[in-house]
C-alpha cells in the first residue's frame, strides 16, 4: 500500500510543556486507523500538526509526499473534523455544507443531502442554535461527504446518543468500502469503534506506546477464569497484566498468545477462556508501559 503520511521524529513544545515528544509513524492508503489515548495525551496536537494547524518544533511531516504547510494542493486532500468545530455566527446548516463543497474536490452533494435527512438536520437552522448532537452530525456529514483521501475525525460524535453513533459507524464502514480512503478516528469509545479499526496508535504523554495492526494486538492477550489456585498454577511463568478475584475465583488477563499446549493444560484444570476487549487490553498495556517509563525516569 502507498504511504500517504510520514511523521519523523516530530516534537511540539508549548513553553515548558512537551505536548508531542519525538513521534514517528506512517499512515497507509486505504486503511482505518484508531488514534487512541487519554485526554491530554497529545492526540489532538498530532492531528493539528498533520493538518498544518500547528507547526512542529522539531522533526518532519509529509502528506502525499509533500510538506502540508501553506500547501493548498495537499490540504485539499485532507478533511479534519473536530469536536470543537467553529462556524461563523450567521451560518446555517446549508451554509456549512455549501462551503464544504467548495473546499473538497471529491464532495458528494447528493450523499450529503441524504445524510442531512437521516440525521434530521434542518438546513435553514443557524449552526449556533443547534444542539451538541446536531452540531456533531454536521461534522460527520462533512467528513463523510468530503470523500477526502485523508479524513480525520477527532471525537466528532460527542453529544450523539448510542443509536446515532452506531448509525455513524455503519455509514462510515459502508462508504469506506465503496470509496476507500485513509480514515483516522480519535476517540475514547474504543470498544464502540474496535470493529472498524485496522491499525491502532496509542498515544500517552506525547509519545507513541502502541503502533500495531488491530488484529495482531487482539491476539496479544487472553483471559482465563476459574478457581484461584488453578488459575495461578496455569499462569505461573506467564505475564499476568490484570487479576480480578471474586471470592475463591480468579480471572487473570495474560499477555501472550494462546497456543494448543496452553489450551490443553487449561482444559485439564477445568479453566475457561474469555476474549479481552481491545479497550481493556489497551488500558492495561498503556498502564504497564507508562509505569515502566516512569520507573526508568526515577
Amino acid at each position: 500500500m502507498r504511504t500517504i503520511v510520514e511523521v519523523r521524529e516530530v516534537s511540539k513544545r508549548y513553553k515548558d510543556n512537551m505536548a508531542v515528544d519525538r513521534v514517528s509513524f506512517t499512515l497507509e492508503e486505504g486503511k482505518i486507523y484508531g488514534m487512541l489515548g487519554r485526554n491530554g495525551a497529545g492526540k489532538t496536537t498530532i492531528m493539528q500538526l498533520l493538518t498544518a494547524q500547528a507547526i512542529p518544533s522539531d522533526g518532519e511531516i509529509r502528506l502525499f509526499g509533500e510538506a502540508p504547510y501553506e500547501n493548498a494542493r495537499v490540504l485539499g486532500q485532507v478533511c479534519f473534523i473536530k469536536e470543537s468545530q467553529k462556524y461563523p455566527d450567521n451560518f446555517k446548516v446549508a451554509d456549512a455544507l455549501a462551503v464544504a463543497a467548495m473546499f473538497f474536490p471529491n464532495w458528494d452533494a447528493s450523499y450529503a443531502e441524504a445524510l442531512r435527512q437521516q440525521y434530521n438536520l434542518p438546513e435553514r437552522r443557524q449552526i449556533k442554535k443547534l444542539s451538541r448532537g446536531m452540531l456533531s452530525a454536521v461534522g460527520i456529514i462533512i467528513g463523510l461527504a468530503s470523500r477526502a483521501p485523508l479524513t480525520i475525525f477527532d471525537e466528532p460524535y460527542l453529544g450523539l446518543d448510542a443509536v446515532a453513533r452506531r448509525m455513524f459507524y455503519d455509514q462510515l464502514m459502508a462508504d469506506y468500502i465503496e470509496h476507500p480512503r485513509t480514515v483516522v478516528l480519535s476517540t475514547h469509545l474504543i470498544d464502540e469503534v474496535s470493529r472498524l479499526l485496522e491499525h491502532v496508535l496509542v498515544i500517552d504523554r506525547g509519545r507513541i506506546l502502541i503502533n500495531e495492526e488491530a488484529e495482531s494486538l487482539r491476539q496479544q492477550a487472553f483471559a482465563v477464569a476459574g478457581p484461584m489456585n488453578k488459575v495461578e498454577t496455569f499462569a505461573q511463568g506467564m505475564k499476568v497484566i490484570q487479576r480480578d478475584p471474586l471470592g475463591a475465583l480468579l480471572t487473570a488477563t495474560v499477555l501472550g498468545s494462546l497456543g494448543p499446549e496452553q489450551r490443553h493444560r487449561a482444559e485439564e484444570l477445568g479453566l475457561e477462556f474469555a476474549p479481552v476487549s481491545l479497550q481493556e487490553l489497551i488500558v492495561q498495556l498503556t498502564k504497564n508501559q507508562s509505569e515502566g517509563k516512569a520507573a526508568e525516569r526515577v
